[in-house]
């Protein structure tokens, strides 16, 4: 059968029996349902993992105006949907209609790289041997990483630069999505390793100049990545400790911002008086804001909104801080060019952006924010376990889900208004159902720029596909980098994210 020569083609010889079980038996269906290699046909967008390389991906060009992109204008010149987008025109059950557009080979090798992810053996060895100390030596390595590059990260990535990077967004692009070009760096310890990676940040923003118009959604940066971890926690006990203080703590250093904190905010990590920064330190901070401000300038100059991640919370502080500093900068145009990002697994979501979306509004200011559930934890359980805290993460998956769609929906009711901007960057279908419903009882033209989806490579494609049919802009994160510098992402993305594992079985369910 064709399946047996992709694990020919990837030379695994040694996968466990019932896992290669339950692939034939997949792959018999995908056999019985496809004939031959389908082309790309109609409206019925590709939806699955998009950038693996296998297609031929021949651009379905038409009279649209830049910024657009071919299939999806397609999609949308034939379409006879009403304007605005409606609960009815979100499709993400019908796995036939979805995935009509992929041929056969490359049903099979995303079905494969969906099995092989969503077998938790499997994933749990992958774990161990990236993380084994025999990892040093070249003689293990080597074949580890070999192996790794033909699976996971073949998969969940896009490239080892940003030249294979731009060839899968390209491909994305004329297939209806858009991309997130993210480079992954790894957190700096000093000034000159954070001023290389601020030039790998500009490098990637200027190779957007080079793709199709529109074809590129945000920028993004990790703060950890331009400003020294340890003055990033530093930083963020004064501010825990100014708030805990009810701000009669004076932060000479301290910029303009927005609320960082909200009355319920654990302060568990500051639990006495922070020693002030240093000179050597404010100087430090400086040159960090200084790269933030110059990365920003570069994204204003091409058009293009920057995208700042959330990290863990013994950061998460300083982390607004530089983002919200930034915001009262740069965001007073029609639409915001910064935006945050809200972690919905914390109790405290969304107090916190409440809190931060209404100070803007009554200053006069766009304020943009990227919602996602969370990545961290195992990370963050066990910090508030140690200090003898409760944890600051929902105590079930129902109320992260919750707080999620409460956060969604006051951020789509000020977009609604043009008084803010979201990007919904989740994996959850049920997540997707219900900002269709919000838009649909808010009257959300479809296109509309104020309100976008975003799902990482290779997870919930058919959630992405379904989306854009709906009339959603949708994009896709794109991290790329050498294979030993993206496993740190890999393995966190492993032992964090177990529960996204869930939408493997949605996506081979419907292929």
């Amino acid at each position: 059968m064709a399946w047996r020569s992709l694990f020919a083609a990837s030379k695994i010889n040694s996968l466990p029996a019932g896992f290669l079980n339950r692939f034939e038996r997949s792959a018999v269906r995908v056999s019985a349902s496809f004939v031959g290699d389908s082309e790309v046909c109609g409206s019925n967008l590709v939806g699955a993992t998009l950038t693996q390389g296998l297609f031929n991906s021949r651009s379905l060009t038409s009279e649209s105006g830049a910024g657009t992109a071919p299939l999806l204008q397609h999609c949308i010149n034939a379409a006879t949907l009403p304007d605005y987008i409606t609960t009815e025109t979100l499709q993400i059950e019908n796995g036939q209609v979805l995935y009509s557009g992929m041929t056969s080979r490359e049903l099979l090798s995303t079905l494969f790289n969906l099995h092989l992810v969503g077998y938790e053996p499997l994933v749990d060895l992958g774990i161990k041997l990236l993380k084994s100390p025999l990892f040093k030596y070249a003689a293990f390595r080597i074949p580890v990483l070999y192996a790794v590059k033909q699976t996971a990260y073949s998969h969940f990535c896009a490239g080892e630069n940003v030249v294979e990077a731009s060839a899968t967004l390209r491909r994305m692009w004329e297939l209806g999505l858009k991309g997130i070009l993210d480079y992954s760096l790894e957190d700096a310890t000093d000034n000159v390793s954070c001023d290389n990676n601020l030039q790998e940040f500009l490098n990637t923003v200027q190779t957007t100049l080079r793709l199709p118009a529109g074809s590129v959604s945000f920028a993004c940066v990790k703060i950890t990545a331009i400003c020294p971890l340890l003055l990033l926690e530093r930083v963020s006990d004064l501010l825990r400790w100014q708030h805990r203080q009810n701000d009669n703590v004076s932060l000479p250093w301290m910029q303009d911002t927005l609320p960082i904190l909200a009355p319920s905010s654990p302060t568990y990590h500051t639990t006495s008086a922070p020693e002030s920064l240093t000179a050597t330190e404010e100087t430090d901070l400086k040159l960090a804001e200084d790269r933030l401000l110059t990365l920003c300038k570069a994204c204003e100059e091409n058009s293009l909104p920057l995208l700042i991640d959330a990290e863990y919370t013994s950061v998460q502080p300083a982390i607004d801080y530089f983002t919200y500093s930034a915001s009262l900068k740069f965001n007073k145009s029609a639409k915001p060019l910064v935006y945050g990002t809200i972690q919905a697994y914390l109790k405290d979501a969304l107090p916190r952006l409440q809190l931060v979306s209404d100070e803007a509004t009554r200053r006069g200011i766009q304020i943009g924010l990227k919602l996602v559930r969370g990545a961290y934890i195992t990370r963050e359980s066990s910090l508030a376990a140690s200090l003898g805290a409760p944890s600051p993460i929902h105590s079930s998956i129902q109320d992260t889900h919750r707080c999620y769609d409460a956060c969604a929906g006051v951020m789509m009711e000020k977009a609604a208004m043009a008084e803010a901007s979201v990007v919904l960057a989740t994996h959850n279908f049920e997540s997707g159902k219900a900002a269709a419903a919000k838009a649909e009882e808010l009257n959300i033209r479809k296109g509309n720029d104020r309100v976008e989806f975003a799902q990482l490579k290779g997870m919930a494609d058919s959630l992405s596909s379904g989306l854009v049919q709906a009339g959603f802009q949708v994009s896709k994160y794109l991290p790329f980098g050498p294979v030993d510098h993206v496993l740190p992402y890999l393995i966190r993305r492993a032992e964090e994210n177990r529960g996204l594992l869930c939408t493997t079985k949605a996506d081979r369910h419907r292929i």
